[in-house]
């Protein structure tokens, strides 16, 4: 009769034990033992396929009259953690985390992303057994998370970075005040035109995204796009130039006539000044020459007193026109391919915010020259008045007619006007038509090892400007180089003392006379030593005053 008893036991175990937990199991093998009476133990442990003393444990807790536990073990029960069965642990993970707080800063994932698997492996090779879930856990509980880096840190700051910030503060209050305009401007981030990928996302249908080209090279057909965004903050207002050749001092100034001409005189009718904020750097730079010649001509021709305070170094963030503009255009083109300009253009026009932000954009397909110099005299007779705090980053273009300087470049073969005077035969130990022939050998010398050595460098022939020049006018002469190194070889005048007469640094000379010298060797030219020997530039004015040279003035006062 047992038999049969132990078989349907089993049958019922077998098909109710999946449903249940270990306790709820005890329990049920248990009860059915105490139902059997004497022997039931040993038939339940047989039909559950179960220790006996598994079977005792449960009667006995079904006779101790304890109430229900509310869980399937007790306060203590199941397997330790692994914390708690290795000590060493934490400390360890925590080495690894900070190795420069907390262990050896030398940790071996020092230079490796501390991943909750690299952990795991790493911890376990140093003979701590854990998974990465449990990684996890741990890194949970000392209050670690997943976190990227915070762009927080703005390099070393300006002593006066706040006082400037409230000088521009003011200044706007100010200006706004009055009734005058006050715009932010900059340049966006160069943006490549054609079919490819742009941050962000759109709505589309599930697998079907939009085909983009799997490299970002530039088509040298649409070229790139340069975005210069002119901000209004009175009111609120954007106007973007989007340019396709190059982003110079001229664009941007370009920019702002656009604006001007466009929106701000019909907005402002009775302004006589115009404020504009910008970056450090860039186009619109506070070092940029050709920034504020350009700004000269635009006072003139609005009859605008215009302003510019500059943002100190590195904080180019604050500047308005980051984050009430370009910021706003970059969400709204998220995801879309540029690509066209007339998409690019129409993607900012349709820029808004629910504050009332409204753009306008257009293409400015012109031509822009890089290199463009601004020289000493040429900045000197710019209507330019710097204020008094930090007129290097504040300071008014005034709407007065200038002098225009011209600053059409020196013949190579010729010297600077001002050093003309050095060319004559008691100086040079040549006559005239002997220093031309020689001007001349040098030239083609020059240029013929010139190009050589940048087709070599650039891997292709020059880039040849519209005026058929390849890029900025030289500082000196071959002319002036000669002259130099005549000075030097000839009279024995000090390279120093050169330097100072040439308006260049020493090391500059030094170069240059190199140079002349590999020339010279390559035309078969000696320069012979005269007899007089020259300490200082005042020997050198007094050989010219003995054989009747006139020098230029400044070059009489000069020290």
């Amino acid at each position: 009769m047992l038999e049969g008893v132990e078989a349907a036991l089993a049958a019922k175990f077998e098909a109710l034990f999946p449903h249940l937990d270990e306790r709820q199991r005890r329990l049920a093998i248990g009860a059915e033992a105490r139902s059997l009476g004497h022997g039931g133990i040993r038939v339940v442990a047989r039909a559950a396929g179960v220790r006996e003393g598994t079977v005792s444990r449960g009667v006995a807790e079904l006779e101790s009259g304890a109430a229900p536990l509310g869980r399937a073990r007790r306060e203590g029960g199941g397997r330790k953690r692994a914390v708690e069965l290795d000590p060493g642990l934490r400390p360890a993970l925590l080495a690894l985390v900070e190795p420069d707080m907390r262990g050896d800063p030398m940790s071996p994932l020092r230079w490796t992303v501390k991943s909750t698997r690299h952990l795991a492996a790493e911890l376990t090779g140093q003979g701590h057994r854990i998974s990465a879930e449990t990684v996890a856990d741990l890194l949970r509980e000392e209050g670690f998370s997943l976190q990227g880096n915070a762009k927080t840190v703005e390099g070393r700051q300006h002593p006066d970075r706040d006082g400037q910030f409230r000088y521009i503060n003011e200044r706007a209050k100010e200006y706004q005040a009055a009734g005058d305009p006050v715009v932010s401007v900059d340049t966006k981030k160069k943006e490549v035109v054609g079919n490819y990928k742009n941050a962000g996302g759109e709505w589309h249908r599930k697998g079907e995204p939009v085909r983009v080209r799997t490299h970002d090279f530039p088509d040298p057909e649409l070229g790139k796009a340069i975005p210069y965004g002119i901000y209004d903050l009175a009111a609120d207002t954007g106007w973007v130039s989007v340019g396709t050749d190059h982003d110079t001092a001229a664009f941007a100034v370009e920019s702002i006539r656009r604006w001007w001409n466009s929106q701000g005189r019909g907005a402002y009718p009775h302004a006589r000044r115009l404020l504009v904020t910008a970056d450090a750097g860039g186009s619109n730079g506070y070092r940029t020459r050709a920034w504020k010649a350009e700004l000269a001509a635009l006072a003139l021709q609005t009859g605008l007193d215009i302003t510019v305070c500059h943002f100190p170094p590195g904080t180019s963030k604050w500047n308005k026109v980051e984050h009430r503009l370009f910021s706003h255009i970059t969400m709204n083109w998220r995801g879309r391919p540029l690509t066209s300009h007339e998409v690019i253009v129409n993607s900012i026009a349709a820029t808004t915010t629910r504050t009332g932000l409204t753009v306008h954009a257009e293409l400015d397909t012109g031509a822009y020259e890089t290199g463009v110099r601004i020289s000493d005299r040429q900045l000197d007779a710019l209507p330019l008045h710097r204020h008094e705090w930090h007129g290097d980053w504040n300071y008014t273009l005034r709407p007065e007619a200038y002098t225009q300087v011209s600053d059409a470049p020196d013949p190579f073969d010729q010297p600077s006007p001002d050093l003309a005077w050095l060319c004559h035969p008691t100086l040079t130990g040549m006559p005239a038509p002997e220093w031309e022939a020689l001007i001349t050998t040098l030239t083609t010398l020059h240029e013929s090892q010139r190009e050589t050595a940048l087709d070599k460098r650039r891997g292709h022939r020059p880039r040849v400007k519209g005026d058929g020049t390849t890029g900025r006018r030289p500082i000196l002469t071959l002319a002036d180089r000669l002259l130099a190194t005549l000075l030097h070889q000839r009279l024995g005048l000090p390279q120093v003392a050169i330097a100072r007469l040439f308006g260049v640094t020493p090391f500059t000379i030094n170069r240059r006379i190199r140079d002349i010298r590999q020339l010279l060797e390559a035309a078969g030219h000696t320069i012979q030593p005269a007899d007089q020997h020259l300490a200082t530039l005042d020997d050198l004015r007094c050989l010219a005053s003995t054989a009747g040279i006139t020098i230029p003035t400044e070059i009489k006062t000069a020290s």
